[in-house]
């Protein structure tokens, strides 16, 4: 069996543990689509930032390069369901930068997994620091769960934020407070 038949067939097992008739109209056709909305959805698991962040440019400017409010869409891997927000993403060079975009893209690769925000946030900003060799990095996340939003507590619109830093970052306070400046916070 392949991996997309498995999804297929585990998605007819919960529409019929649910008590639902996999087999009538609206239904029928649900678990094709949810097996490509899956490969849609988990595509970075055979993703490499390295692959993403290999293009770079020289530079000799040494000040903070930063790209704010990337939005990403992820799933939760304790509910499989999704959570979303936005990623800042902050770093010093130390003689070289990467186009914008692939700061984006680098995102990309570690939302499109089941994941947990904190460990995304920390796979950014470690995957930047490896491939890019910057002074420092430091990768602020902020998410809303819909675990937490329409199940359970239900508190919708509360985000969680997580940062992550490293390098010159860490140990530099006014550094970081430029960071937080610099987001309008």
């Amino acid at each position: 069996m392949t991996d997309q038949e498995k999804i297929r067939e585990a998605v007819r097992l919960l529409l019929e543990g649910i008590g639902e008739d996999a087999d009538r109209e609206g239904l029928r056709e649900t678990p094709d689509r949810i097996e490509r909305m899956y490969g849609e959805l988990c595509g970075g698991m055979d993703a490499d930032a390295g692959e993403v962040l290999s293009k770079t440019f020289t530079t000799e400017k040494t000040e903070m390069v930063l790209e704010k409010d990337i939005v990403f869409y992820s799933m939760c891997e304790h509910h499989i369901l999704p959570f979303f927000g936005k990623v800042h993403i902050a770093y010093i060079p130390d003689g070289k930068v990467v186009g914008l975009s692939k700061l984006a893209r680098c995102v990309e690769v570690y939302a499109k997994r089941l994941q947990l925000q904190e460990r995304m946030t920390d796979q950014i900003a470690e995957a930047v620091m490896e491939h890019l060799s910057p002074k420092g990095v430091m990768v602020l996340t902020e998410a809303e769960h819909l675990c937490m939003t329409m199940r359970g507590i239900k508190k919708p619109g509360s985000k969680t934020v997580t940062y992550a830093a490293k390098g010159v970052f860490r140990e530099d306070m006014a550094l970081q407070d430029k960071f937080f400046r610099m987001l309008g916070r």
